[in-house]
């Protein structure tokens, strides 16, 4: 058994002991991902929208499952049902992903007005916007105000990167003290509920991943970061 094997199972026994547990779907559609079983992984990803229908992130990662697994017309309407939440809930990089997967399969996208006065429930542990509402324009803020590239609003800047390495350098110039102090609780949650051990590095890069979806660091960006310091 290879050790993503192993994750998968141990992801699994987690979604099982714990139906209602959304972050152990996320971890296991992740990790089936990973294996190619995109289909299975788009099960997964579904489980997290029923158990939180705002999780825009879920929609498009179960979308893009879809696709891959060879159902582009479930991917379409998983595409659209999933974009009309990131554009109500002021979900940039969701939206902006769904809109690209909708043109990629050759659909329009749907016009859709952002509800700026609708109440968020809480900072959402996987997509992390910490205010409601479509983002603002920088240029509307005075010179010099430091602009969090997760919710596209003022933050009061870390006096000092969070950890070392290129990420925290980049956390450090791009996100605020209050988005990273709401994933310290979030993250916690995590250590928790998938009952992480940080000292195994399996663990540990499962605690990372949630932390950068969290900051809304892809796979492309976080490449770029790393690869940029190298």
């Amino acid at each position: 058994m290879t050790d993503l094997d192993r994750r998968i199972a141990q992801f699994q026994n987690m979604a099982q002991a714990d139906p209602e547990n959304e972050m152990a779907h996320f971890s296991l559609a992740q990790a089936l991902v990973q294996a190619g079983r995109h289909a299975e992984a788009a099960e997964s990803y579904i489980r997290c929208t029923e158990l939180a229908p705002g999780m825009s992130k879920a929609y498009q990662l179960a979308a893009e499952s879809m696709l891959k697994a060879g159902d582009k017309d479930r991917a379409a309407q998983f595409a659209v049902r999933g974009y009309t939440i990131a554009v109500e809930r002021g979900d940039l990089l969701p939206k902006n992903a769904l809109a690209d997967l909708l043109r990629q399969l050759g659909r329009e996208v749907p016009e859709v007005a952002a509800k700026g006065g609708a109440k968020r429930d809480g900072i959402s542990l996987l997509d992390g916007n910490a205010a409601s509402g479509p983002r603002p324009d920088p240029a509307s803020f005075p010179p010099g105000t430091f602009i969090d590239h997760k919710t596209g609003r003022p933050g009061t800047k870390m006096p000092r990167p969070p950890f070392r390495g290129p990420l925290g350098l980049w956390i450090h110039e791009h996100i605020s003290q209050e988005t990273f102090n709401a994933w310290i609780g979030q993250g916690t949650k995590v250590i928790n509920e998938l009952r992480l051990d940080l000292s195994r590095d399996q663990d540990s890069e499962v605690y990372d991943q949630h932390m950068r979806e969290f900051l809304g660091i892809d796979d492309a960006l976080h490449e770029q970061i790393t690869s940029s310091n190298a």
